[in-house]
């Protein structure tokens, strides 16, 4: 195992204080009630269709779960235990950005704003230099390939003593989270989208890619995270069994929305004549 003792039991306190946390949770409210505002918005205006309310009890669940993540229990656990780390990444990383993306807040934006201003994002959204950012591949790497940064070298380490950084790391696997999300299965508009299939098969590199870097954590394989090695083999598991879920209900997500393309129908054939229908070939 390439680890050893690094954190002491008991209890620890939260990273960098109570106060970034607090800023943390009260940006989460925040956010919160600026989604209900929008949908307030959208129920008052004439003729608008009315807003799911499971796409607003999904967003404000991906709110909860970010915040569950970092306030205590979980939150100072996470600091002192590698195995509340890892559950920590799973809520923030994972859950919360499949959430938040299904709450679809882009949508719920558009039909608030006026026209004219809805088109403006609607451009920026299917723009050129967006593309990049929203190709898949992009997507895979920012989200899943990170996991070899910060386990196969000294990050995670330096995480436990830089607050700054800490939070920095939380930031990335949050946005990179709602990125892979918002490309596989978000319901708000994506510059060139690829087909289902295609993101089928993202998904499933998804999988592989995490299914082998949970199994290298538990081995102990290129690894550079210095804690005890029942927590790391439990964060592991953690890993390999959570990641699935979280990727089986991300596969879900994108199934119920696949609409088949039909093919064009064809004319119905005209019946024939009685002379027609008795003439010999």
């Amino acid at each position: 195992m390439g680890g050893h003792e690094h954190h002491s039991g008991g209890a620890h306190p939260l990273p960098g204080g109570p106060l970034p946390t607090a800023v943390a949770v009260c940006a989460l409210a925040v956010l919160a009630a600026g989604y209900l505002l929008l949908v307030r918005r959208t129920a008052r205006r004439p003729a608008a269709k009315g807003w799911s309310p499971w796409r607003t009890a999904s967003f404000l669940t991906g709110c909860a779960l970010v915040a569950g993540a970092l306030l205590p229990p979980l939150g100072a656990f996470a600091h002192g235990d590698f195995r509340g780390h890892m559950a920590q990444h799973l809520l923030i990383g994972m859950y919360a950005p499949l959430a938040l993306v299904l709450g679809a807040p882009v949508t719920l934006l558009l039909r608030t704003l006026p026209p004219r201003r809805a088109r403006r994002l609607t451009g920026v959204l299917h723009s050129r230099p967006l593309r990049p950012v929203a190709h898949p591949v992009t997507a895979l790497l920012l989200s899943t390939g990170s996991l070899a940064l910060l386990y196969g070298t000294p990050l995670y380490d330096a995480t436990a003593a830089s607050p700054a950084l800490h939070w920095l790391v939380h930031a990335h696997f949050l946005l990179s989270g709602c990125l892979f999300a918002w490309v596989v299965a978000g319901p708000d508009p994506a510059p060139a989208r690829p087909g289902v299939p295609a993101r089928l098969v993202l998904l499933g590199v998804a999988v592989a890619l995490h299914a082998t870097f949970s199994q290298l954590l538990y081995g102990g394989f290129l690894i550079g995270v210095h804690a005890p090695v029942d927590q790391v083999r439990g964060g592991a598991e953690l890993m390999y069994y959570g990641g699935d879920l979280a990727e089986l209900l991300l596969a879900g997500a994108l199934v119920a929305t696949w609409r088949p393309a039909r093919g064009p129908r064809r004319p119905a054939a005209a019946p024939l004549s009685p002379t027609e229908s008795l003439s010999p070939p």
